[in-house]
């Protein structure tokens, strides 16, 4: 293949060279495109632009692959835990035993908040979506961490990025515990990442709480294959914020407003409130049907992904996940019988097979979460909890980044060309 791309613009040439990655498709240099030209490329939603560098997560949606610096998400969702995850995302690596337990003790030792951030919870009204109480607190980080929002030091930024991945669950915790007003759990340094989560959000000062190792397991799952996706809109976000000097703690929180519109994190969400609607298995024909009428606004949320033109490879892990959970919980309820009846009608339907709408990760982790006692609206919480080690790996990464600039996306104008004022009276 030929290093350079030709342009033809304005009836001149132009060479632009090519550049290639280890995997995945090769990427036109257009930096002094303008400069040459005078010209911008117009792409909405920057779906054929490459805006980074980046080592850490590859995606082939069209053969299904999604990999963690070179590790399939199925390999590590099935044998290794988020801590692991987390750590091989922010170093590169896998750690050794004595690597992890460091990382995990640093971690573990990080989780309490700020008594004062208490007071910022008792701001909200009751009835506030958890969201939005995550951006508020999390955005309030920099007002207690003065110590790592240097973004220039090596070592702030590390103690950053530790406390953003040890202090959200506490975080996100608080939020659900506010909304339904039990008093906040302090941490328990004894229990794993994801089981103190679980005591946190669950568990009540009056007796003792036991993770249920069915629960905690699939939670960590979850909490792995949700942990980064590439550059998608909420990562894009963070390095954007990020590509101005914001403190960390800012970019985090940008992101997690970005993560909460219903096209991005809310899609687990969407796909339990179908399976609501449905109701009843005997109800799913009717639907199906209504799914293949085109001229019916019905769709079939959960399946199918705009990145994944085959099958999600971390819906395979949490197709066996819903079993895992239901099993141990003992799960009897009309509703979670609809979700694998509908599954098992989709991926035997022609129809769903022929356009590849298969069931992705939202369809199943909206089911596993409900059924494990999650409220819909701290289903994206959830996925915030999980993505901040993405999120942090991807600005540690862009920090460093010789290359980046301030983000400053080009426009096509299409308003009204220079006009002279006019004063009220003549107008």
């Amino acid at each position: 293949m030929s290093d350079t791309a030709k342009f033809e613009i304005g009836g001149k040439g132009f060479d632009y060279p090519v550049m290639s990655g280890s995997i995945g498709p090769d990427v036109v240099d257009i930096r002094k495109l303008y400069a040459q030209t005078g010209a911008f490329t117009y792409d909405p939603g920057f779906t054929s632009t490459a805006s980074c560098r980046s080592e850490l997560t590859y995606i082939d949606g069209d053969e299904g692959v999604l990999l963690h610096r070179g590790y399939p998400i199925g390999e590590l969702a099935e044998n290794s835990s988020f801590m692991e995850v987390a750590y091989l995302l922010l170093n590169g690596e896998l750690p050794n035993q004595g690597e992890l337990s460091e990382f995990t003790t640093t971690i573990t030792r990080h989780t309490m908040v700020h008594e004062q951030l208490a007071a910022f919870f008792r701001g909200f009204r009751r009835d506030a979506h958890p969201m939005a109480i995550m951006c508020g607190v999390v955005g309030a980080l920099s007002a207690f961490y003065h110590d790592s929002t240097d973004i220039h030091d090596p070592v702030q930024r590390t103690i950053a990025s530790h406390r953003l991945i040890a202090k959200i669950p506490t975080i996100a915790a608080m939020a659900y515990k506010y909304s339904v007003g039990q008093p906040f759990l302090y941490p328990d340094n004894s229990l794993s990442y994801t089981g103190n989560f679980l005591r946190m959000t669950f568990g009540v000062p009056a007796e003792p709480y036991e993770v249920n190792p069915a629960v905690e397991k699939a939670m960590d799952r979850i909490f792995i294959l949700h942990a980064d996706h590439e550059q998608n809109a909420s990562t894009s976000t963070v390095r954007l914020a990020g590509s101005s000097g914001a403190n960390p703690f800012a970019c985090i929180a940008a992101g997690i407003a970005c993560l909460w519109g219903p096209a991005h994190g809310g899609a687990n969400e969407a796909a339990l409130n179908m399976l609501r609607e449905i109701g009843t298995p005997e109800r799913i024909p009717e639907f199906i049907a209504r799914a293949k009428d085109k001229n019916d606004p019905f769709r079939l949320m959960g399946f199918g992904h705009r990145v994944y033109k085959n099958y999600d490879p971390r819906a395979t892990v949490m197709q066996k996940t819903v079993r895992e959970v239901f099993d141990a919980l003992k799960v009897n309820d009309p509703l979670f019988e609809t979700a694998l009846r509908l599954e098992e009608i989709a991926l035997n339907d022609e129809y769903f097979v022929e356009k590849k709408l298969f069931p992705n990760v939202d369809f199943y982790s909206g089911v596993i979460l409900s059924a494990i006692g999650f409220p819909t609206e701290m289903f994206t919480v959830l996925f915030a909890l999980a993505r901040t080690v993405g999120w942090v790996a991807q600005w540690n990464e862009m920090i460093t980044d010789p290359d980046q600039k301030i983000g400053r996306p080009r426009q096509l104008y299409t308003g009204p060309t220079q006009r002279s004022y006019v004063p009220v009276e003549q107008r």
